[in-house]
């Protein structure tokens, strides 16, 4: 498989007629930089007269160096990886440079590109998907069918089928992200998009001080009682185990990298068991969250022509197919979700390509990180019982409202 794949990338890199010359590519580490270290041997072996220098960082180190790097226009980078919710900043402050029709070619879930897109600018696109990561809604279906429970569609069914598998005694109703920060935010957005609230409205004003907003939050804590002690401090390790170990019934958030290994028989007590689909919603259609990454050529970059002919090797359908197979990571192309080998190795693919039509990413608003802090933390602490529900999202419409207007 290794030796088709390398192949099969070899030959599409000949085909994109990229020159040499040195290129510096910015990437997370872990699991991400052994992706992004594949694709750079592929495209090294493809073109031996080339140079290319991948720089690994942990998340936070990345923002950093390539933050610093644009701002002060060192050209440091010539292809730099970014979470999606750093892209408002980076475009909005004009730090990268603008792809050709030619490097956009190809058959991209909508929603996925969208995301690379700057408003106002007449659609031009900054930044490609690479890996398609959505949020999505995990049900034990053996469970459901023992208390003949109908698969659950809107939030309101996840409360009262949580009621009744948590009064069994057999196992928690849900399981869910408590930590304060991001990991509650992404947990709670569904939700809120589910009841038609969000964090900020289309003129970019904080709207969290509605009644959908509230609705959704006092759903959100009323799942708290059906889920195991401590869920309010609980990360995805924890939510991952208690899927894996047959300890709870549903799960609001889950993420593709968690869900092979529920079919794993080493691993999870529930293989064949849970099923995976987009978020329930209140009212109108699921609103699966979005969280990619992306790849973009720095404003600033030296060697934008062959960053360019990268962008779209890393991009390409063969290589994406190669990444799916060796690494797990999830495609952001339509064609590879009805892929007969990759759907036969993630039976699930089909139900996370509607997911991925279906997304909705976090506000695209240049301070997002700050204003997910916040909310974070004003969602904690009602979910521990220090606000309500009503008094939380006043506070955290307030404090959020200035932040937008700095």
């Amino acid at each position: 498989m290794f030796q088709r794949t390398m192949m099969a990338a070899a030959l599409l890199a000949a085909s994109f007629g990229a020159t040499a010359g040195e290129l510096v590519i910015a990437s997370r580490d872990s699991s991400y930089g052994d992706a992004m270290q594949y694709v750079v041997d592929a495209y090294q072996k493809a073109h031996p007269d080339s140079k290319v220098t991948l720089v690994k960082r942990p998340n936070k180190g990345l923002y950093e160096s390539i933050t610093l790097s644009m701002r002060e226009k060192t050209g440091n980078y010539d292809v730099i990886q970014l979470d999606d919710t750093w892209a408002p900043e980076f475009i909005g402050n004009q730090w990268l440079t603008p792809l050709t029709k030619e490097t956009l070619d190809g058959d991209f879930i909508p929603a996925t590109l969208d995301i690379g897109r700057a408003s106002g600018a007449q659609g031009a696109t900054y930044a490609l998907p690479m890996v398609g990561n959505v949020a999505m809604f995990a049900w034990n279906r053996t469970e459901f069918s023992k208390h003949n429970l109908p698969q659950p569609k809107t939030w309101s069914d996840v409360l009262k089928a949580a009621q009744t598998i948590n009064q069994s005694g057999e196992m928690n109703g849900v399981v869910f992200r408590g930590v304060k920060g991001n990991p509650i935010v992404t947990g709670f957005l569904p939700i809120l998009w589910g009841y038609g609230g969000d964090v900020v409205d289309q003129q970019g004003n904080a709207s969290l001080n509605t009644p959908q907003a509230k609705q959704a939050l006092e759903t959100f804590l009323a799942m708290k009682q059906y889920a195991a002690r401590g869920v309010e401090v609980y990360n995805a390790d924890e939510v991952r185990d208690a899927l894996q170990k047959g300890s709870a019934a549903m799960a609001i958030e889950v993420w593709p990298a968690w869900v092979p290994n529920l079919d794993n028989p080493q691993l999870s007590k529930v293989v064949g068991a849970m099923e995976i689909t987009t978020p329930p919603a209140e009212t109108g259609k699921p609103a699966p969250m979005l969280g990619l990454w992306q790849i973009a050529i720095p404003a600033d970059a030296k060697n934008k022509t062959d960053a360019a002919a990268f962008l779209k090797f890393a991009t390409s359908s063969e290589m994406q197919k190669a990444l799916a197979l060796n690494y797990g990571i999830p495609p952001t192309r339509t064609s590879l979700y009805g892929d007969k080998e990759l759907v036969a190795k993630y039976r699930r693919y089909p139900q996370q390509l509607t997911a991925l039509q279906n997304g909705k990413a976090p506000p695209r608003i240049q301070n997002w990180a700050e204003v997910e802090s916040v909310l974070g933390d004003y969602l904690q602490m009602a979910m521990t019982g220090q606000m309500n529900a009503e008094q939380a999202l006043q506070q955290a419409q307030r404090n959020i409202s200035r932040m937008i207007k700095k």
